[in-house]
């Protein structure tokens, strides 16, 4: 019987569409509320696929995010194994909830990692303190709901496992 193929290629592939989206220009007004596309995608993946993706790959996609940015190096990595950590804690609850509740569970998930960005970047001085930090999670928060039917999709129809 031949072994079936895991298709983990998929994960790899939205995970470089997420450092594109990360990445990519946006008008000015819009820059503050940019949404954490890795951070999102990452969630998905890892309450689809918690056997697969998990702590290793957060920290690994968080080093290559901050050569990426230009960043600290660690503090995306650090951020994302948060996520993934609290995630995989959660992840049963999650799983479980309407889509609106997840929404709401992950605002909190994407709000205490914006904290912690805040927090290093104080520590840094690189930025200076503002309630804005919040936004960007507000925003991952309110796309949920896409991001996840539309990787949902295309987990199916891969059949990615």
């Amino acid at each position: 019987m031949a072994a079936r193929s895991s298709n983990t290629w998929v994960v790899w592939l939205t995970f470089a569409l997420a450092f594109l989206l990360s990445v990519s220009s946006m008008p000015k007004f819009m820059e503050l509320g940019r949404p954490l596309w890795l951070a999102l995608f990452l969630t998905y993946w890892v309450l689809a696929l918690p056997h697969r993706v998990g702590m290793t790959t957060a920290w690994g996609v968080g080093l290559l995010a901050d050569v990426l940015n230009g960043t600290l190096l660690g503090q995306n990595a650090l951020i994302l194994t948060l996520i993934t950590f609290l995630v995989l804690t959660l992840h049963q609850r999650l799983r479980m909830f309407p889509m609106w509740q997840q929404s709401m569970v992950l605002l909190v998930v994407f709000g205490l990692a914006q904290l912690v960005q805040l927090w290093l970047n104080a520590l840094t001085g690189s930025r200076p303190p503002t309630l804005a930090f919040v936004l960007p999670a507000l925003v991952s928060a309110l796309l949920w709901p896409w991001v996840c039917t539309l990787l949902r999709g295309l987990h199916q129809r891969l059949g990615v496992n």
